[in-house]
């Protein structure tokens, strides 16, 4: 009897620690479907990552030199990766932060970006994520873009 309260409360346990981590692998399962969707060129499995007034954004540098703040559709960005050889957007990041208050997740995710193979920048993305209708969607992503000095 006593094996199984201990059996009992290790199941427990176990369940609780799968159920925090599913929380935040399911945060992480749809930042990483949206760059499979990159690398892939699917355009539906892009779009399917975002919700339906999600916001792009870059910051970048204008002519001048100074910073700007570029914004981007999501039909916009899908269609041209869509257009573009398999594998070769292929943008490999690492998860650094992942933050998540009920149905709000935040992801800080430093990157590093080839083109056909080739290095062309690196920065940082900041993700938003919102739980709509059971499921994860990105509501808001800009992001940081340089040669060097990358992470």
């Amino acid at each position: 009897m006593k094996r199984a309260g201990i059996l009992f409360f290790l199941c427990i346990l176990g369940s609780y620690r799968l159920q925090a981590q599913t929380t935040e692998d399911s945060v992480k399962a749809v930042v990483n479907a949206m760059f499979d969707a990159m690398k892939t060129g699917n355009e539906q499995a892009l779009k399917d990552c975002f919700s339906d007034s999600a916001i792009l954004q870059t910051i970048a540098n204008s002519k001048t030199g100074e910073k700007i703040i570029r914004t981007e559709q999501v039909s916009q960005f899908a269609s041209s990766v869509s257009k573009l050889p398999k594998g070769a957007a292929d943008e490999r990041i690492v998860f650094e932060t992942v933050r998540i208050d009920g149905p709000l997740a935040i992801v800080w995710t430093p990157y590093k970006f080839y083109f056909n193979g080739q290095f062309s920048h690196c920065g940082v993305n900041s993700f938003h994520l919102v739980k709509l209708k059971g499921n994860w969607k990105i509501h808001f992503l800009i992001d940081t873009r340089r040669k060097e000095p990358c992470l």
